[in-house]
């Protein structure tokens, strides 16, 4: 009976000795219209430790801005008898449609490659779960076009020692939202980092929507897609026409 009434309450004094994180962002809201040219989101919040009291060993804090995943598939173009056509092809099942990270301190000198690959910390270390029809090095390679591809269009981003912390409890980080960035809900998490291992983890929510025209567009093209296209593919000749008849008269 000692012992099961021992239990809870050592499980309770653990988790009342742990740091906790309380965050939040500048934006729980981006709407996306005609002149949007991208913006920049701040993260920030305060450690709490247990007490009140500082813990003699410097913590470091990782803030990751993630979209919703979705399913990707990216091929490759090879020259075939002068012509370049799609040879091969692989299909990411769960690529996030954005991922932006920034750390206090570089990536690998604050974490351990478990803990880095079990909370998807670092670009290179995001689950993407890609179809398992080609070899190894093909998968291997087909990763490393896809990441070199959103960073060049800066969906993947990564800001190490873009988190300044004040006096070991303050933090707060900015990320680029790009003019480019797919909507949808987005998740912004905090981790606290200690001796190599994750002590604390938080997430806000945050909403990416078109707004105006541009949400009328959106959705009308989603709920209507065939109207959509057969209205493009009008306005399309339409306005080729009218241009072939203003030049034919000039």
């Amino acid at each position: 009976m000692m012992r099961l009434f021992l239990l809870p309450l050592i499980a309770f004094l653990l988790i009342g000795s742990a740091p906790k994180l309380v965050p939040d962002v500048s934006q729980r809201r981006i709407d996306i219209i005609y002149s949007f040219t991208g913006a920049e989101l701040l993260l920030f919040g305060a450690i709490l430790y247990p007490g009140g009291r500082l813990p003699s060993e410097r913590a470091d804090i990782a803030v990751v801005l993630r979209g919703p995943s979705e399913t990707i598939t990216l091929r490759q173009k090879e020259k075939v008898a002068g012509i370049w056509i799609n040879t091969r092809s692989t299909q990411f099942r769960t690529a996030p449609a954005f991922y932006a990270i920034a750390t206090s301190a570089p990536l690998d000198q604050i974490i351990g490659e478990r803990d880095a690959a079990i909370y998807e910390l670092g670009i290179r270390n995001l689950q993407l779960s890609p179809s398992s029809g080609g070899t190894s090095e093909e998968t291997r390679t087909f990763e490393a076009g896809l990441i070199d591809l959103r960073a060049r269009h800066e969906l993947f981003v990564e800001r190490p020692g873009g988190v300044e912390i004040t006096e070991g409890a303050l933090y707060r980080a900015r990320l680029p939202v790009p003019a480019r960035v797919p909507v949808g809900r987005y998740t912004a998490e905090t981790f606290l980092i200690q001796d190599g291992q994750v002590l604390a983890r938080a997430t806000r929510e945050i909403d990416i929507e078109k707004s105006g025209f541009e949400r009328f567009m959106y959705l009308f093209a989603q709920q209507h897609s065939l109207i959509y296209g057969i209205t493009a593919v009008a306005l399309a000749m339409g306005l080729g026409w009218a241009a072939g008849a203003v030049f034919r008269r000039v």
